[in-house]
């Protein structure tokens, strides 16, 4: 079993605050970040490739989870439970992390430890920037990551919510 964390940032760079992952990885990357990273524009489903059974991983994508403000940060425990139903429903991705997630579950694929941090995106038109919610939430989340990367650590103030 390795200490070693695993962090994915799935995103679209054209599509505004869908790039939350992506960047993220950037940010960590320019940060001399000693976690293991991984920028993923890819199809989600295929986000079991990339980890096997003994690792611990953390994805981070942009979220809609409705009613929460841009740059909100949401916490889930994937290898705990399914995520919840609509908060990375919509997917600028052919198929979204939600589903990526359910069909390493359903094919006994899942890593060992699975967290998903969901950063409320605001705009995610063609072309659209980085939204600034969204960019100072990375700032936060990077932090985050590196001092606790599996979030351990994490104060919720609601269920979902870091």
């Amino acid at each position: 079993m390795s200490d070693e964390v695993l962090v994915i940032g799935v995103g679209n760079r054209h599509r505004g605050d869908d790039a939350a992952g992506l960047s993220l990885v950037d940010r960590l990357e320019r940060g001399g970040s000693s976690l293991r990273l991984l920028a993923l524009s890819g199809a989600p489903v295929e986000l079991s490739r990339h980890w096997g059974p003994s690792d611990a991983v953390v994805i981070v994508d942009a979220a809609r989870a409705g009613g929460g403000p841009p740059g909100a940060i949401y916490r889930f425990d994937a290898s705990a439970a399914p995520l919840p139903a609509g908060v990375f429903a919509l997917s600028t991705h052919s198929l979204g992390v939600s589903q990526g997630i359910e069909l390493a579950r359903a094919l006994g694929q899942l890593p060992r430890r699975l967290v998903v941090y969901g950063v409320e995106g605001r705009d995610f038109g063609r072309g659209a920037p980085l939204s600034e919610e969204v960019s100072a939430a990375l700032e936060r989340l990077a932090g985050r990551l590196e001092a606790d990367p599996l979030g351990a650590s994490a104060l919720a103030e609601e269920p979902g919510r870091a």
